[in-house]
């Protein structure tokens, strides 16, 4: 099946019955609706469908003797309120000379009330449906074009580290191997991920992403896989997965590391068998999509420390990609600078502006702990807040986002900095499980530490 004959059965579509004849409206209705991805309206004047005219629908079916206004007429008062709305005539008069004139006039096709008409419009309706899927793929594969190019200007770098990673990055587009990409957070993963897959073969296809850690585990499997209606309470229509929407693309994996171990197993069988079954369904679906995924995490340490699987491990594994921290990339820090600060500029329409060279000296002497991400925030900042036409030292501000906790603003025993550090924890994260998670520690250990805090305040 095409891409688009999927976007045609998959996307609602929305018509319009245009018809005074209460009977033959209620058949066209009943008929259409025969395919559920069809949405209709019916209306019985010209005035009620003009008063509608702003829901943009796909399709109108206009009787062409509508009591308070000629066919003609108000065909062109839909060309010129809804340009990209099909209109298809429907009419009790066989007059080629009429059809002819309402064609040249816009209309879509002309369909004549007779015996065959139910059969022509179903036609109709499906090759107008079929341009307009193929018109949506054209503006998405433009779109893809169009980010393919911005990926080959964002990922920037001249330094030995970065022209590594460029190396494998060839090295990817030209096969369809499992890509793994690590790195600290900030790096630039995701950025890796899409320049692999919008300048490969996959790239007039979805590039699908999921964070793995964002979703709430009793929902990742529907995600991933999608579900059947009625699959589980609030399942009140059938989902397509990410597998089945990144179906011939690219699907990207982002913090894999926290995929629960139920569903890691469930991963691999998807990924060894090359396919899968929707939550709650029977079917079948087989899967074509090359896999990317990414981590901050070292695989093979939670590998040992049993909360990722060794053979999901090596299916995953693949091409690795690492990419360096920004403090280990000597004079890059210039280059992402210049242009984000480029940018910014462009974006808050702004003169250009430049560093002097006191502010580079003091943008390579930065450790950036939220690397890339973390300059990008620096330097818009700067661009907003300096008065001058070049961004000086004094404009930096190195402190955005920081935590309040620093470890060494004074002395304190080691159960007062295990203390500070618990707490810490406990205010970041939603609850005491997340916040046990990752400290490594149980979770009487917190609740212990908030009893005894609790007394002393008491």
């Amino acid at each position: 099946m095409s891409n688009v004959d999927t976007l045609s059965q998959t996307k609602s579509f929305n018509i319009f019955v245009v018809e005074d004849d209460i009977w033959y409206g209620e058949l066209l209705v009943h008929h259409l609706s025969l395919n559920p991805d069809n949405i209709i309206t019916k209306f019985e004047t010209a005035k009620a469908v003009l008063a509608n005219l702003h829901l943009q629908p796909d399709v109108i079916t206009l009787d062409y003797s509508l009591p308070d206004m000629k066919g003609d007429e108000l065909l062109a008062r839909i060309k010129l309120e809804s340009a990209n709305t099909s209109v298809v005539i429907v009419s009790g008069q066989e007059d080629i000379n009429t059809a002819v004139s309402l064609l040249k006039k816009g209309a879509y096709d002309y369909v004549v009330k007779n015996e065959d008409a139910k059969e022509r419009l179903w036609n109709t309706i499906n090759n107008i449906k079929k341009n307009v899927a193929l018109q949506k793929e054209n503006e998405h594969l433009r779109s893809q074009v169009s980010k393919k190019f911005e990926m080959q200007k964002l990922i920037i770098g001249n330094s030995d580290q970065m022209k590594k990673v460029f190396s494998l990055i060839e090295k990817a587009l030209n096969s369809q191997i499992t890509v793994s990409i690590t790195g600290e957070t900030g790096t630039g993963k995701e950025l890796v991920a899409k320049a692999i897959h919008y300048n490969s073969a996959r790239s007039k296809f979805n590039f699908v992403a999921v964070n793995t850690a964002t979703i709430p585990r009793d929902l990742i499997e529907s995600e991933l896989f999608g579900h059947e209606k009625g699959a589980f309470t609030g399942a009140i229509t059938r989902r397509l997965g990410k597998f089945e929407e990144a179906s011939k693309g690219t699907l990207f994996l982002d913090e894999i590391a926290e995929l629960d171990l139920n569903l890691q197993t469930k991963l691999l069988r998807v990924l060894q068998e090359k396919e899968f079954t929707r939550v709650g369904g029977t079917g079948i679906i087989r899967t074509d999509v090359r896999i990317i995924v990414a981590t901050h995490k070292n695989l093979l340490e939670e590998v040992k420390k049993g909360s990722f699987r060794e053979d999901l491990y090596y299916r995953l594994l693949g091409l690795p990609i690492q990419l360096p921290p920004l403090r280990e990339r000597g004079n890059d820090i210039i280059l992402l600078a210049k242009e984000f600060l480029d940018q910014s500029c462009k974006e808050n329409k702004i003169q250009k502006k430049s560093f002097t060279n006191t502010a580079k000296e003091k943008l390579l002497t930065y450790k950036y702990p939220g690397n890339v991400r973390e300059l990008k925030a620096i330097i818009d900042l700067a661009t907003i807040m300096s008065e001058h036409d070049q961004i000086m030292d004094t404009d930096f501000n190195f402190n955005i986002g920081k935590s309040s906790v620093d470890l060494f603003d004074e002395e304190l025993t080691l159960a007062e900095y295990e203390a500070k550090i618990i707490r810490h924890y406990v205010n970041k994260y939603p609850n005491v499980v997340e916040a046990a998670k990752r400290l490594g520690i149980g979770k009487s250990t917190i609740y212990n530490l908030l009893k005894s805090e609790n007394k002393s305040s008491n």
